[in-house]
């Protein structure tokens, strides 16, 4: 018997349907990835799974029991959890009340046994694989901490149904090993747990089944050992996907940007020398905390340098602002894109022209037709799908956010592109258009250097690999020699 039924659930929001008679099975003991595109249905049927939307049609039977008239409330005490990217928890209470709010039932004129609660959150902290202290505030932990405490309530309340959402977007190799020791752990327990993610590769080592959703629909459920990553890709996106790295060869120009021994001590970075030709693409590798970041926003004036040089075509150039970086040419598009990348209550079309006001302003004002115009340009290059310009940006997909984050870049015409996980967190579809994209501009003659934590990303869109460790480059590696071997050996000092 199912753990989890959902059947022929549909689901219609204002013109939009975002459910078509989906069906999904979970089973005890079992970790079913469910994977699809942004836009896919996937949030919608986690929230009618979770009680935070109500289905049109169709039924959900947990232990074979119809459950008539879901809720939060009802979900919860059917033993269903979520744990979402952005976890929800009280930023200035500590670990251990955050885990007493979900967990404690009795009333408010009550004696807290403040000993039993420290002592009940280190158990479940520990069952979740970390030594955190309950007594640490919430809004000092990092996101993969927060992420751990609410696998720790959700441990503490017993829930059998378990549903991680990229659970690993903003994890490291290492966090992501112990996140997958305890999901075997609950696994092992009896435990059903929903897996969303678009890492594939995870998705192959943790899950037993699989199941895609497309267009609202349910595509297929297969079990992991009988496909191909291949095949997989083209049921997601409904084509064959043959190159998810498009990387082509294009002609290399002048060194555009350089650094000789750049250094910034309140970013941890020193004696950086890099180069970055026109129409090459430059990755930029490395463990977590290794400095990519720092290096990005030393280059981009969020921090100053302090020591060594930046020359732009080489001519020595000082860089203390974005302003300055702007008006150099220089874009930079951030790994968050949701705190740094767009605005998500204003339009598509501000968010667009946000770097290039003076290119729509007359007098000091905003010239609307002329953000509209060059809005739309961007939207029809970069293919965004937004109802409208005038849609606000969070209104989009994670991957359409990227777009509109990147359109803002490309306005002001830049001759240096830094891009900080410019896939992170898209689905396959998008991440390929984004791929395709980058490829173009370098074929223009950008220069472009590009973070990311993934390796197969890395390896496939790179003419040259510059990894860092402790805040330096380790080494630099052309692409033809480059392998995740390699790569890894320079990252952690092995070479």
């Amino acid at each position: 018997m199912a753990l989890l039924e959902v059947t022929a659930v549909s689901k219609h929001f204002e013109g939009v349907q975002a459910l078509k008679s989906v069906s999904f099975e979970l089973r005890s003991g079992e970790v079913h990835a469910l994977v699809g595109e942004n836009g896919a249905g996937k949030s919608t049927l986690i929230k009618i799974i979770t009680g935070a939307e109500k289905a049109d049609s169709g039924t959900l039977r947990v232990d074979g029991h119809t459950v008539a008239h879901n809720s939060p409330a009802v979900a919860h005490s059917l033993g269903i959890a979520a744990v979402y990217q952005q976890p929800a928890l009280f930023p200035d209470l500590t670990v251990a009340e955050n885990i007493a709010f979900a967990l404690e039932s009795a009333g408010v004129w009550r004696r807290i046994d403040w000993g039993a609660r420290d002592q009940l959150a280190r158990e479940l902290l520990d069952r979740a694989g970390t030594d955190l202290s309950p007594r640490r505030l919430v809004h000092t932990l990092s996101m993969p901490e927060q992420q751990i405490v609410e696998i720790a309530k959700a441990i503490g309340a017993r829930a059998k149904i378990l549903i991680l959402d990229e659970p690993t977007a903003s994890l490291t190799e290492r966090e992501v090993e112990r996140l997958f020791r305890v999901i075997r752990a609950l696994r092992e327990s009896g435990a059903g747990i929903v897996y969303i993610s678009h890492r594939l590769e995870e998705i192959a080592a943790i899950a037993d089944r699989v199941t895609v959703l497309r267009d609202g629909q349910t595509v297929a459920t297969r079990d992991l050992g009988g496909i191909e990553p291949a095949e997989l890709i083209r049921l997601m996106v409904g084509r064959d996907v043959h190159a998810i790295f498009p990387k082509r060869e294009v002609p290399i120009g002048d060194i555009v940007l350089e650094t000789r021994d750049l250094s910034c001590r309140s970013s941890g970075i020193h004696d950086i020398n890099i180069s970055v030709r026109a129409g090459e693409i430059l990755g930029l590798a490395g463990l977590v905390g290794a400095g990519r970041t720092q290096l990005a926003e030393t280059l981009f004036g969020l921090t100053s340098a302090d020591g060594g040089e930046i020359l732009l075509r080489g001519r020595r150039v000082h860089i203390s602002s974005p302003a300055d970086a702007i008006g150099l040419k220089i874009g930079y598009l951030p790994e968050d894109r949701r705190r740094h990348g767009v605005v998500l209550e204003m339009p598509v079309a501000a968010n667009a022209t946000l770097a290039s006001l003076g290119a729509v302003s007359r007098r000091g004002l905003i010239d609307a037709a002329e953000e509209r115009r060059m809005a739309r340009r961007y939207v029809d290059r970069l293919r965004i799908k937004a109802h409208s310009i005038h849609a606000e940006a969070g209104s989009l997909s994670g991957g359409n956010q990227q777009k509109v984050a990147l359109a803002r870049w490309l306005a002001i015409l830049p001759e240096v592109l830094i891009l900080d996980e410019p896939t992170q967190g898209v689905d396959i579809g998008s991440k390929s258009e984004i791929h395709q994209l980058m490829v173009d501009l370098a074929a223009r003659g950008l220069a472009i250097v590009m973070i990311s934590s993934e390796l197969p990303e890395i390896l496939g869109m790179s003419d040259r690999i510059a990894v860092m460790r402790n805040g330096t480059i380790a080494g630099i590696l052309p692409c033809a020699d480059a392998t995740q071997e390699k790569i890894l050996a320079l990252a952690l000092g092995h070479e």
